[in-house]
């Protein structure tokens, strides 16, 4: 980090405020520790630090949502930082273009449910991904390290899952649950609409 002078708390991390660079919308709160803060600057996209993952991660890694950073700010302390992106898709794990919405849900107009499209939009990528690797791609990763790894990583986010505590946990463990779930169909070369067509048969 030679040349910036940063202040990360005690946990080695910093917060990090992420706007989008043409309307000044905030689009999210992230955390990044050493090591995420030099991948983006390195890469020119932002990447953060999963607390609950324990892992770096470059945002749209799976989604294909990236932020492309277009400016880093730095707060009077020194200990929060400000990054301007070009923010591709939506900025949020629920299919939303922001995290932040009013807190009456219902009032909020930018709220959308995009239901299973948003399985189907990521189960196209993950197949894509599949064909075609991508560098810095976990999606590829996971590929890589073979079935026995991927049934690994789906049973650890079931465990997750069922042991969250809090309806915003369980939203979050849930995502991770479906895509990890995903990947291990698609290593099957199954697909949502097989899923679709057994529960059919299940309607009597």
């Amino acid at each position: 980090m030679s040349g910036y002078n940063l202040k990360f708390d005690e946990n080695g991390l910093i917060p990090v405020v992420v706007q989008d660079y043409e309307n000044n919308e905030v689009l999210t709160l992230g955390y990044m520790n050493s090591e995420a803060f030099n991948r983006s600057i390195e890469t020119g996209y932002v990447h953060y630090y999963s607390r609950s993952k324990k892992r770096i991660r470059m945002k749209g890694e799976v989604s294909g949502n990236t932020q492309t950073i277009k400016d880093i700010m730095i707060d009077c302390d020194s200990d929060t930082l400000l990054i301007k992106v070009d923010q591709k898709g939506s900025a949020c794990h629920l299919g939303n273009r922001s995290c932040f919405r009013n807190l009456d849900e219902k009032a909020n107009k930018n709220y959308i449910d995009y239901s299973l499209e948003v399985l189907l939009n990521l189960e196209n990528l993950i197949y894509k991904t599949k064909e075609i690797p991508r560098e810095n791609s976990y999606t590829t990763y996971l590929f890589n390290s073979g079935e026995e790894n991927i049934r690994k990583k789906v049973g650890e986010e079931a465990v997750e899952t069922i042991l969250a505590k809090t309806n915003d946990r369980i939203i979050y463990e849930t995502s991770d649950l479906l895509y990890h779930l995903l990947v291990y169909l698609s290593y099957n070369n199954i697909r949502i609409s097989d899923i679709m067509n057994e529960l059919n048969k299940r309607k009597k």
